[in-house]
């Protein structure tokens, strides 16, 4: 869905547009929110009343996962980017691990003191 896609969605679903806004955490920016609604807007037809709670987890896994870095169990990350599949978000910081920080300094800096230490 293409936020024009996303709005006129809303409009004609206003009842779902206005249970959907109630899920807006208070720390979330716009951009953050926008992603995450659509992701729930995308699957709340995959969960009845009884599982809102959750998608509004599994949403979570999601947006903490693409804007924060956090990390989770590969078959969870799996899932939540299945269902987030067509979000296009603009701008998505990209995290690195220290073991990727490492070793890229490992290819830049070869020779250096924690690679000549005899023991």
């Amino acid at each position: 869905m293409a936020a024009t896609d996303v709005q006129e969605f809303l409009q004609q679903n206003r009842a779902l547009a206005d249970q959907v806004e109630t899920h807006r955490g208070v720390s979330e920016t716009a951009k953050q929110w926008d992603a995450r609604r659509e992701f729930l807007l995308r699957n709340s037809a995959e969960y009845d009343e009884e599982r809102t709670d959750q998608l509004l987890a599994l949403s979570m896994v999601w947006a903490n996962h693409v804007f924060m870095g956090c990390r989770y169990s590969t078959e969870l990350v799996e899932k939540v980017n299945e269902m987030a599949e067509g979000i296009v978000v603009e701008d998505a910081p990209v995290f690195k691990t220290r073991e990727e920080i490492m070793k890229k300094q490992q290819l830049v800096f070869p020779n250096t003191y924690h690679n000549t230490l005899p023991f």
